[in-house]
Order: C-alpha cells, then structure tokens, then sequence
C-alpha cells in the first residue's frame, strides 16, 4: 500500500505549538517517503468544540506550508459508518451496553472497568453506553519511537467505551473507523495517546482491519510540567512567526538544521526537512530545561491549569 498519513485535530481551539509539532511531524515522515498526507477534522464532541476553530486551524496550516492531499474529512459527516461498525460488533457479541459512570467507578474503586454492566445488564430501555469487550488479556506494539510497549488486561478492565450514554459516537470507535477507510498506513500523534493503540488495535482485529503503524512523538508541556492543549489555554501560534516556530520544531524533533537556515524562507525549511527527516533521532521524551520549559521550544506563558492534550 502506498504510505499514507494524517493529521487528525479535535476543532476545540486555534492551533498551538504542541499540535504544530505533531502536525510537522507527521507531515515530514510522510512526505519525506513521497506519500499521502491527509487532514481530518474530529468534530464529534459538540460540547467541547469551538465555532469557527477547523477553519482556524485549516487555515494554519495552511499558512505554515503544510499542505494536504485531498478533501478534508470531516467525522460530524460520517456517522453512518460508525453505526454500521458499531452494529458489526454487536453481531459479534462483543459490544455491549453499560450504564456505570465515572462518579459509579470511583466510588467503587475501579481502575479502567469491572465488567460490572455483564453480569447485572441494564434494561434495554435504559440510555445506556456500549462498550467494547477485549478479547486478548495480552497486548503488545513496537511504537516507531517510544519502542515496545506491553499491556495486561485484568478481567474486564480494557473494556472501553465505543458508544457514548449522550449519544456520541466515541473516539475510540470513530477513529479506528476512518483510519481504515482513508487507507491510513502511519499514524504518528502525541505520547499522551499512546495508551489509547490497544484498544484501537482491538478494534481493528475485530472489525478486520489493517492496523497502520504507530510513532508517538513526547507531548510538549508548559512551565508547570502541564501537557499544552486547548482546554488548558495553550497560546495559538502567530503564523507570522513561521519560520522561527518551524526551526524551533524541527530542533525539538531532534533534527538538526544548519545554521544557514536560521534566515532560510518558509519552503527552504520544509524542503530542508522533508530531504534530511530522520525518525530515529526524534526523542521519546523531551529534554528541559532547569524552569520546565522545553529545550528549544518557545516561551509559552499564560498557560492555565487543567485539560488534557488533542487528538
């Protein structure tokens, strides 16, 4: 299969560095192999979603030269496929209908879940959640930059939500989903995910996909050792600062640009970074310095506390 990759922001605020970072990323190990760069815009989540923010970021990237292949997809357009998934599990028997909530779980001192809604089903006129069961106690990946990672699934504790009590698809269910249909072979994201392949993986083995492979670049954090996001504040990036945020991430993805680019145009720096793309030397965690901030990185203050990173 031809490679082909993508770049997957949630439309809950304007682009900031921490998501250019992946952006760039994903973009240079695609196009550094002549592949298929895709966008696609995770609009499931009313509630969190910002108006006006996929233009925004569209727009962004658009003026940071990290151009896509195709039309942009857009998830709030799709949810016949997701129900077609989600009905397909249900024929397996291995998606089945949970009305706990979180406030339930803690209280009962669970740490993923306990398989609780199997052994006491709720009434099918209930508002009720679907949950994904796991068939395999034992998982493991090779992640292209974190390395081999291992899982253990006590009971029914990986069981995860595919199906929302609100009524929303969720990400689990939709992204797996729309990898398989777009062709997705790389999917290179932000550590804070990484946790999330398993259960993406088991829904790619019960719905017969083909797993892409997975690079999980280290999130950047804020001076508190906060991961930036949208929800926390994050401060977008001024697109009039272009080429000194690229350099910056480039420096950060553990490439190593000569020092006559520091004056080098916006398509010098790309083409730069697409001929010399080295995966191996992106970090697994990034270094700071003695204030937290990242090494290399921009100044990033008026971070507010609490949130956690996108998609």
């Amino acid at each position: 299969m031809p490679c082909t990759g993508r770049f997957a922001p949630s439309p809950t605020g304007p682009l900031h560095f921490g998501s250019l970072l992946a952006a760039l990323a994903s973009y240079l190990d695609i196009r550094a192999r002549n592949g298929r760069w895709l966008v696609r815009i995770e609009d499931i989540d009313p509630p969190r979603e910002q108006p006006g923010a996929a233009d925004a970021i569209l727009q962004t990237l658009d003026a940071f030269g990290l151009h896509w292949d195709g039309e942009v997809v857009y998830q709030s357009q799709r949810y016949t496929f997701y129900e077609e998934a989600l009905q397909q599990l249900i024929r397996l028997d291995t998606a089945y209908r949970c009305r706990c909530s979180r406030k339930q779980l803690r209280t009962r001192g669970v740490l993923g879940y306990d398989g609780h809604c199997l052994q006491h089903p709720p009434e099918i006129t209930t508002d009720v959640a679907w949950r994904l069961k796991h068939t395999q106690a034992e998982q493991q990946f090779e992640d292209r930059i974190q390395g081999l990672r291992h899982y253990h699934w006590a009971g029914h504790e990986g069981d995860c939500v595919i199906y929302r009590r609100d009524g929303l698809f969720a990400y689990q269910l939709a992204v797996v989903v729309d990898d398989a249909e777009q062709g997705i072979t790389e999917v290179l994201r932000g550590s804070d995910l990484i946790d999330e392949t398993p259960h993406q993986m088991e829904l790619q083995d019960q719905l017969g996909y083909r797993r892409p492979r997975y690079a999980h670049i280290p999130v950047i954090t804020n001076r508190e050792g906060q991961k930036l996001s949208k929800q926390n504040l994050a401060p977008a990036i001024d697109a009039r600062q272009r080429q000194t945020l690229l350099l910056q991430a480039l420096k950060l993805l553990g490439q190593q640009p000569a020092n006559e680019l520091a004056d080098a145009s916006l398509e010098e720096l790309l083409l730069w970074g697409c001929q010399h793309w080295r995966l191996e030397a992106v970090p697994a965690v990034l270094q700071l310095a003695p204030d937290g901030t990242p090494l290399g990185a921009p100044v990033l203050d008026n971070i507010q506390p609490d949130g956690s990173a996108p998609r």
